[in-house]
């Protein structure tokens, strides 16, 4: 499908969403707390499968206190980490392990996690071993104190272009970021996956978005003709607001501003259904006119290209220079609740006081 008829089809659906926003922001805050407890148990209960599983030795590689600095120790980069992979993971092990990844997941986002991983051979097979060592069994799990237990704790899969990292407290309270999703190549060109695009959504929907734009609103949310090399923020620990911020929500038309929704929803539902109205709500509430949209590169497909959406409580940052234009880049970010800061203030303040 071309991707001006998906954006066309997300603005039809979006329109009759947007004037809902509100109403449907004050019924989810009241089913919240329920449905974050759901997505706890759910994930406790999938490490808790897979940890019963574990060796010593296991045990030893893959699982960490929470408070070890290992686990705000991200990247996307081709690289050896902490944790066990799945490499060296059971053929029981490894149904437990893609368990507890899409216990975090959203069905879509699930596909896309083991999707890119399996570009990790395709990688093998066009870089004939020049390039970095490619396996797409070496992602690795790693689990942060004690799932299920009254005291926070977390869990992350990274490996090449894919790091996902939740952060649970009290049984109740979940954050999914940072989360970051890659894809090389961005469509594969050949071969009998031709035409795979793992993060079209997200390519199609930002440029849709910068291509309705009049020349006008070009001028406020282009920020420059060429396109940065890398995302800005890169494996930062902590997220930050950029400058310029590009064109306010507030500048755009109604269309416009549906478009715009279809690019935060795109990534915020990644996450699975209960973590990801979580985040929407933080949007709603912190003002939707507020959240601004900065383009860099051309916006023809093919060309390098680059864009950000931020508002008050998040980041998105998506790039695609490398590899001539066929090798993305993207991450969702929290301004105050990456690994679980927010959560994990308000759980110690509450029980650890003096």
């Amino acid at each position: 499908m071309r991707s001006w008829v998906k954006v066309w089809l997300v603005g039809i659906v979006l329109c009759a969403t947007l004037p809902l926003l509100a109403e449907e922001h004050e019924h989810a805050a009241a089913v919240a707390p329920q449905a974050s407890a759901r997505a706890a148990q759910e994930m406790a209960r999938a490490a808790n499968n897979l940890l019963a599983t574990y060796t010593p030795e296991q045990k030893q590689a893959g699982v960490f206190e929470l408070t070890d600095a290992e686990r705000v120790n991200w990247h996307f980069i081709p690289k050896t980490r902490k944790g066990l992979p799945f490499k060296e993971m059971t053929t029981a092990q490894r149904p437990l392990a893609h368990a507890l990844l899409s216990s975090g997941l959203s069905q879509r986002g699930y596909g896309a996690a083991v999707t890119i991983m399996s570009l990790e051979q395709i990688l093998l097979e066009l870089e004939q071993g020049k390039g970095p060592k490619r396996d797409p069994e070496m992602y690795f799990v790693s689990i942060f104190g004690k799932p299920g237990s009254e005291q926070p704790w977390g869990w992350r899969v990274e490996g090449h272009h894919l790091s996902l990292n939740f952060t649970i407290a009290e049984g109740k309270a979940v954050t999914g970021t940072p989360s970051f999703l890659g894809s090389n190549p961005g469509e594969v060109k050949d071969g009998p996956r031709k035409g795979l695009r793992v993060l079209d959504q997200e390519e199609d929907l930002g440029r849709g978005l910068v291509q309705s734009l009049n020349d006008e609103q070009k001028k406020t949310a282009i920020l420059t003709g060429d396109a940065p090399a890398e995302i800005i923020t890169g494996n930062s620990r902590k997220a930050k607001l950029l400058t310029p911020e590009g064109i306010g929500s507030d500048q755009m038309t109604a269309a416009q501003k549906h478009m715009l929704l279809g690019v935060i929803s795109a990534y915020a539902n990644r996450l699975r259904g209960d973590v990801a109205e979580q985040d929407m709500q933080k949007i709603q509430a912190a003002g939707f006119e507020k959240v601004h949209f900065a383009w860099a590169g051309g916006i023809e497909p093919g060309n390098k290209h680059y864009y950000r959406v931020q508002g008050p409580t998040f980041l998105i940052e998506y790039d695609n220079t490398q590899g001539n234009g066929n090798h993305i880049h993207s991450v969702w970010r929290d301004m105050t609740n990456d690994f679980g800061d927010d959560i994990l203030k308000k759980h110690y303040e509450e029980h650890h006081q003096n």
